[in-house]
């Protein structure tokens, strides 16, 4: 098999608006790039300040250097030889991280602005560059060797200034390949054994999970993993030969320098990252450097006896033996051996125990068969003198003990058996005790959710469409399918059979890209539809772009969807490309974990790291019956960015242990992350047909704000496990979490990220419309729950929908009386300060009356104190309401702000309901009229407001001609006055008017207000509705019996508060009676 080597391609491709630097307003522009040591250069554009060069750089890739960085730098110069100048002018330089480079396949053309060089630099322009990764295959060892045989006049061989062709001189001796390290990269671990492929090697350190070794979920770990560091720079390199710089020359002098990496000297050692060093580092490292693995300070130590069952010899069997260990109370037996040379099961067990110093008596027995009818032997051992084996301490090596007892004369065991913790290398492929041997759901998990594009369809039109009905004219409509997404464009009516469209259709695809997007045109006809033409076009072949460029447009036969032959039905002209400067909403907007955009090239470096400890719960209720008891197998799942983590399944227990620890990289602090409780159905009996197709059971689920917690401060909370149903709110549990944020990034680059937009630009320079976000939203949540649901062990569909709250834009009344409720509590401040007002007004602390008239005369005669008093007074509130912060844990799901606490169970049962619904008629049309009795009040609102609006606009219409008549008067008046009276002591008699005292204040309503509600409207140019009973629908005008039958069910209450006078806040409070 063929060698492959990984290098960095650079397409320089052109640039835009350069800064002119020859003295005739152009420039003479060339591009440097330096790469690992590596420097080369393109040619020289003359005198053009948009430069095109279209030139492809080649650059090896090797491992991460404490010498040479990972960052490519560019630069852009001027030609001094083509310029007045004596020096090659800087026209602006770039740096990008290798974090931002993509493989083969999913570059796409992005346009960067240039950075200064210089402080005093004037620099303006971008420049556009397609980065990958390739890889490349390396020629045989005995091709290499004809090819380095020296010539026969033994002349030098000349000097390549391209340092690919340096490279194949290279003997292949000293090329650094490693082919098991290019297939862990890009082969994904499909079946979900991916330690296993890499048995022998190193654990990585940059392995997050507290279990090592956990195997991860079967996705495809690309670019888009957080925390799985996949290192492009060094999976396809082993150490290289003795360091050697080699220098050549290339055009404009620039030396080319080439390091080689040496296999004698040791790897640098890497000091362990503490909280405190990622606190105060104000450099974050690349993506590529490995991280330490976690020293599990978030989490409790959890002892188990390990057994590890080598294999045996010279058993008097033919059959399968099996081992039978016991020890504490637990008992298990491991599965058949396999017949080599000995008798092999290669098999580890883990057996829970309180302390280690626990005494107990370890027995292990061998046994002809699993019915245990021959007892072949055993050995004993004491449980105190098992050795404590904590990591980094090497595993202990199996050794050979004799059988005794028993058929069996002369034969031996080969076992290990030690006490270690939750941390060691053997516990997450090793039965354990507490999962009720259940080896798929043991192992705790890591699910890397697919990379989701959103796909651009851009219909534009169709031509040589031959409607049926020959000299009339066709309703044509396109139809787009991928998958189940179907969508249609509007229908165009055409009579030559060119029907035009240009509308836009989104579609969401996940890679691998292996399906195809299909096009139907239909002819609408009053018997339905009728499929003229079809097209499918593969995903592989659709444009990627990052920006909002133009995609060039391409024109598509129709083929005839009835028949297999190919003919000619028609053409469509389509644009399509995959818009990678969006992000992919799968959460709601308000509780999201990551706002990147999908293409990896506009990522921006990490900020931090989160590190969740999920400990365990408590008092959880039991879910099911086992043996006559109630029992609960709980697992906890979390979700940040793109990354789940799914813990092992704790049988048949309702105070679950799970001590386990995970981190991810943090990119923006205002996002969320999500923790949910499972009760797994198919854990106590896996081969139950009926258990395994049973959903599991919501246990409840605690969110966690990052941008609340501090920079590293441990969080160590119990949460309470809500559920809300159709019975109310239920308490299912507690959950034990340990919490904390490292911050990686200075502190002048964390702030700016608060000044940055949430969203991606491509979301403010073609923003989608809110219903289109919703659809698309639906469509990544069903795309992800049925990725991950096929995983091993699946994350299944009603698990991934809860914890992306797929289900929560369903009306609720209890939600609408919530959101009413956050609005008055909102506008408090508000109220008070009205209400504050009147009561100045009104004289009622004539201390505070008399220093608001002082602080007014000031404040009129410098009138620059008002903007700086407003903020000294905004700044006073916050410092003092800084000693009334919340000191307790943090927030978590409140019933009484969700108004859960009284909920009626009428509503309960029509927010759980489905659509459609499945009620009863009677129900259902009680619901109805209750709605249509709270919308007759929103209506009735609505006009007011509307009103209000048009008597304002009746001010200048002359709709009354009286009444604008004496408004164009009155403005006139008040113009002249203040042209003559200066504005000071305008505003000084219009401030002690306001606050006179209440004896020189009538109680009537001022003449300006009477004068507004006199203005016409256009309220009484609406048609009022009538009944069939001559009515117009008003309740009161109905007879009683009638609207009570209506309202049967329903409590409607309307408060006014007046806050001041002429001045109210209408709450509305519908409650359903029994």
């Amino acid at each position: 098999m063929a060698a492959t080597i990984q290098k960095l391609v650079v397409e320089v491709v052109d640039a835009r608006d350069l800064v002119p630097k020859d003295g005739h307003g152009t420039s003479s522009p060339y591009v440097v790039v330096d790469y690992y040591g590596q420097r080369k250069r393109t040619k020289t554009v003359t005198r053009d300040i948009n430069p095109t060069w279209n030139e492809v750089l080649h650059f090896n890739v090797d491992k991460p250097s404490d010498v040479f960085s990972d960052m490519l730098e560019l630069d852009v110069y001027h030609d001094k030889n083509l310029g007045p100048t004596s020096r090659n002018n800087s026209l602006g330089r770039l740096k990008l991280s290798s974090g931002q480079f993509v493989k083969k396949g999913e570059e796409a053309l992005i346009y960067y602005p240039l950075e200064r060089k210089y402080l005093l630099s004037w620099i303006r322009g971008e420049i556009g560059l397609k980065i990958y990764y390739v890889d490349e295959v390396v020629p045989p060892l005995e091709e290499k060797k004809a090819e380095e045989l020296p010539p026969a006049d033994n002349a030098a061989p000349p000097v390549s200034s391209d340092s690919d062709q340096q490279h194949e001189q290279t003997p292949a001796e000293e090329m650094p390949v490693d082919n098991n390290a290019a297939s862990t990269v890009e082969a994904p671990a499909a079946d979900g054994e991916g330690e296993k492929a890499a048995e022998g090697e190193k654990p990585a350190e940059g392995a997050d999970q507290v279990e090592p070794g956990a195997d991860s979920q079967s996705v495809q770990a690309d670019e888009h993993d957080d925390d799985i560091v996949l290192d492009p720079t060094s999976a396809n390199w082993a150490p290289g030969p003795q360091p050697e710089i080699m220098a050549s020359t290339t055009s404009g002098s620039i030396p080319e320098i080439k390091v080689a990496r040496t296999t004698s000297a040791p790897p640098p050692l890497t000091r362990p990252a503490t909280p405190a060093s990622y606190a105060s580092s104000s450099v974050d490292s690349p993506d590529h450097y490995r991280i330490e693995r976690s020293s599990f300070d978030l989490v409790d130590k959890m002892h188990y006896v390990f057994v590890k069952i080598v294999k045996a010899g010279s058993l008097p069997t033919n059959g399968s033996p099996v081992v039978k260990i016991a020890v504490a109370g637990s008992h298990v037996t491991s599965k058949p051996a396999r017949k080599a040379k000995y008798f092999e099961w290669d098999q580890t067990f883990a057996f829970a125990r309180d302390t280690p110093e626990t005494s107990s008596i370890l027995e292990i027995s061998v046994w002809a068969d699993a019915g245990g009818a021959n007892f072949l032997g055993g050995v004993c051992f004491d449980a105190t003198e098992i050795p404590l084996r904590d990591p980094p301490d090497s595993p202990l090596a199996p050794q050979w003990y004799r059988l005794e007892g028993g058929g069996a004369h002369r034969c031996d065991l080969m076992l290990a058996t030690w006490v270690g913790t939750q941390a060691d290398e053997a516990f997450p492929d090793s039965w354990k005790s507490d999962t009720a041997g259940n080896l798929v759901n043991s192992r705790a998990k890591i699910y890397l959710s697919p990379k989701l594009w959103y796909l651009r369809a851009s219909i534009l039109e169709a031509q040589d469409i031959l409607p049926l009905t020959a000299l009339k004219e066709g309703s044509f409509q396109m139809k787009a399918q991928l998958g189940f997404q179907v969508q249609k464009t509007k229908v165009s009516v055409s009579r030559n059979g060119n029907p035009s469209w240009n509308e836009d259709l989104m579609f969401v695809a996940a890679e691998p890209f292996s399906e195809h997007l299909i096009f139907y045109l239909e002819c609408r006809q009053q018997k339905g539809p009728v499929t003229l033409g079809v097209v499918g076009v593969p995903l592989t072949a659709i444009e990627r772009r990052v920006d909002d460029r133009k995609v060039i447009s391409r024109w598509f036969n129709l083929e005839d969807p009835k028949s297999d032959k190919k003919g000619y039905k028609g053409r469509v002209h389509l644009s399509l490309c995959f818009d990678g400067g969006y992000h992919v909403m799968d959460e709601a907007a308000n509780v999201c974990s990551d706002y990147r955009p999908t293409a990896r090239q506009l990522w921006k470096p990490p900020v931090g790291t989160l590190e969740l400890g999920i400990i365990g719960c408590k008092n959880l209720l039991p879910m099911k019956t086992t043996s006559g008891k109630g029992s609960t197998d709980a697992y906890t799942v979390a979700k940040y960015g793109s990354k789940w983590v799914r813990t092992r399944t704790v049988s048949d227990t309702l105070d679950p242990k799970w001590n386990e620890q995970y981190t991810w990289k943090v990119y923006d602090p205002c996002t969320v992350l999500t923790i949910g409780v499972f009760d797994s159905w198919g854990a106590s009996d896996i081969n139950g047909e009926k258990e395994a197709t049973r959903p599991d059971f919501r246990m409840g689920k605690v969110r966690i704000r990052v941008s609340t917690l501090e920079t590293g401060r441990v969080y160590k909370n119990t949460y309470p496990l809500v559920m809300l149903g159709t019975s109310g709110v239920q308490k299912m549990g507690e959950l034990d979490v340990a919490v904390r944020f490292v911050r990686a990034a200075p502190t002048l680059d964390f702030l700016h990220v608060y000044s940055q937009p949430l969203l991606p630009l491509m979301h403010h320079i073609k923003p989608l419309a809110l219903g289109q976000q919703e659809m698309l939203r639906s469509m990544a949540v069903k795309i992800l729950a049925t990725y991950l649901s096929r995983s091993e062990p699946p994350l299944r569909s009603e698990v991934v929908r809860y914890m992306l709250d797929a289900d929560s834009h369903t009306f609720s009344m209890r939600k609408v009386r919530a959101n009413w409720s956050r609005i008055v509590n909102v506008s408090s401040c508000v109220i008070d300060i009205v209400r504050w007002i009147d009561n100045t007004r009104g004289w009622k602390n004539p201390t505070a009356t008399i220093l608001v008239h002082a602080l007014l005369v000031m404040l009129v005669w410098f009138p620059d104190l008002i903007v700086p008093t407003l903020a000294f007074y905004v700044s006073v509130i916050g410092i003092w309401n800084y000693r009334f912060r919340s000191r307790d844990k943090l927030p978590h799901f409140c019933p009484k702000i969700s108004l859960a606490d009284n909920v009626d169970r009428d509503e309960l049962d029509e927010e759980f309901d489905t659509v459609p619904s499945t009620r009863s008629p009677d129900l259902i049309r009680m619901r109805y009229d209750k709605l249509r009795a709270i919308g007759a009040r929103v209506q009735n609102i609505l006009g007011d407001v509307a009103t209000q609006g048009e008597r304002v606009q009746a001010l200048v219409t002359w709709r009354d001609p009286r009444a604008t008549a004496i408004f164009v008067g009155l403005c006139l008046m008040v113009a002249l006055v203040l042209y003559l009276v200066p504005p000071k002591m305008v505003a000084m008699a219009f401030g002690f008017y306001y606050f006179r005292h209440p004896l020189f204040r009538d109680q009537m309503p001022s003449p300006v207000l009477n004068f507004f509600r006199r203005l016409p409207s256009l309220s009484d140019k609406i048609i009022p509705g009538a009944t069939k009973d001559g009515s117009n629908g008003n309740p009161g005008i109905r007879s009683s019996i009638l609207y009570n039958k209506i309202m049967k069910g329903l409590d409607l209450r309307v408060n006014f508060t007046f806050v001041a006078k002429q001045k109210c806040i209408l709450i509305i409070n519908a409650e359903a009676s029994e």
